[in-house]
């Protein structure tokens, strides 16, 4: 069958990176695939793209996915990366795919689900309210109040050493706007950015936090973005304290959520513990692939 390829003018652009996009489609005209490829834009990650290849089963095995991810790849070659990026389940065909295509896993992750319906909260509740000498639980919806963005910014430099295998996802810098810039992107895709953040008594600092995202009609499932907290500080049960609250406030103020989603590095042991004392419960695992150019 004769697959033709044809690239698209995808709108979306943000101060973080743009998308290239292809369409596969067969003689008749008929859609059997497309690829996104996501470049990063911002210093210290201007080598990476990110790939999404999809093809519709019936099309499968017909080289439409080879065609897509050779076009794509083109483009990152052509754009100066150095480093291509994709995620697929474990042992799924499209884990098998990008192994042929030249990839290579890097990084294994395990996607978790607490259901709130059968969630402990009286447990919960007793873990969120424990004090914890020296530190206090603060809360808010949307961007960080202007009162803790400074720290809370510095916080950020908590997620540099997360476990990410052997990934070469650069480094992440951030500053006041793109923290803003975040938060008003989920903000304007209609759904609610959740932060419970530890705050230093001593000084009144931010040195941990942990996000979740809900979707704006307040059903579904709700998805943790990032849990950290400052080195310095670590070893105190901050990060189980930060998402036990969280659990409970979600439960609390979005009573129609099914669950709250979450996803773990593999060498990440800490917080694969939190997790699953917090009552998560495994769905399945994927893996991060690679291709060097």
């Amino acid at each position: 069958m004769s697959i033709r390829i044809t690239a698209l003018t995808d709108p979306e652009e943000t101060s973080a990176g743009r998308r290239l996009a292809w369409l596969a489609s067969g003689p008749d005209g008929r859609p059997a695939g497309h690829a996104f490829l996501r470049l990063f834009t911002r210093e210290g990650q201007r080598h990476l793209a990110e790939l999404d290849v999809q093809v519709h089963p019936a099309e499968r095995r017909g080289r439409v996915g080879t065609l897509l991810l050779d076009a794509a790849v083109a483009a990152a070659r052509r754009d100066g990366r150095s480093t291509v990026i994709a995620q697929a389940g474990a042992a799924s065909p499209g884990a098998a795919f990008l192994t042929a295509g030249g990839f290579r896993a890097a990084l294994a992750l395990t996607y978790a689900r607490l259901p709130l319906a059968d969630a402990d909260l009286p447990a919960l509740t007793a873990l969120a309210e424990k004090p914890h000498p020296g530190y206090r639980l603060t809360a808010w919806e949307g961007t960080v109040p202007d009162e803790l963005a400074d720290t809370y910014v510095a916080s950020r430099r908590a997620m540099d050493d997360m476990p990410m295998g052997a990934v070469d996802y650069g480094t992440v810098a951030w500053d006041l706007d793109r923290v803003r810039a975040a938060a008003a992107a989920v903000s304007a895709r209609g759904d609610i950015l959740h932060t419970v953040a530890a705050v230093d008594r001593s000084d009144g600092a931010v040195v941990g936090f942990t996000e979740l995202v809900v979707p704006g009609d307040g059903t579904g499932d709700a998805l943790h973005y990032g849990t950290a907290v400052l080195p310095e500080h670590r070893g105190r049960g901050l990060a189980r304290w930060m998402k036990a609250d969280s659990i409970v406030r979600a439960r609390e103020r979005h009573p129609r959520l099914g669950g709250l989603l979450t996803d773990t590095a593999d060498n990440n042991p800490h917080m694969r513990r939190v997790n699953d004392e917090l009552g998560y419960l495994p769905t399945h695992t994927a893996h991060e692939y690679q291709l060097d150019l």
